[in-house]
């Protein structure tokens, strides 16, 4: 019998899962503006999956960078919750480097 699959599924569901917890934590203490940022490193992430020769390395990389590219799109509807009052806000949040730019910039949206 093969459990390579069935354990990279549950490790793979075990990403998606802390990926929820730390959209609502990131944007409590850090803010909307450090999407920019969170989508490099989660695409980088997967480049870094295509470059491993360790199956499992590779697929458990490439999960994580998944998920933290998704959880840069989801930064703006977190944001918008936390300002209904759905979840606790924080009013003073680590500002990123080019702020000011940033702010300019539209947040993507899945």
């Amino acid at each position: 019998m093969n459990f390579t699959g069935i354990i990279l599924g549950i490790a793979t569901l075990f990403i998606i899962g802390l990926g929820f917890v730390w959209v609502i934590r990131g944007e409590r203490y850090f803010g909307l503006l450090w999407w920019p940022y969170i989508l490099a490193l989660g695409a980088l992430l997967i480049v870094g999956a295509l470059l491993l020769p360790n199956d499992w390395a590779a697929a458990l990389l490439g999960a994580f960078g998944a998920s933290l590219m998704w959880g840069a799109t989801e930064f703006k509807e977190q944001s918008l919750r936390a300002r209904l009052g759905w979840y606790p806000a924080q009013p003073r949040k680590i500002q990123p480097p080019f702020a000011d730019i940033i702010k300019k910039w539209r947040a993507p949206h899945l």
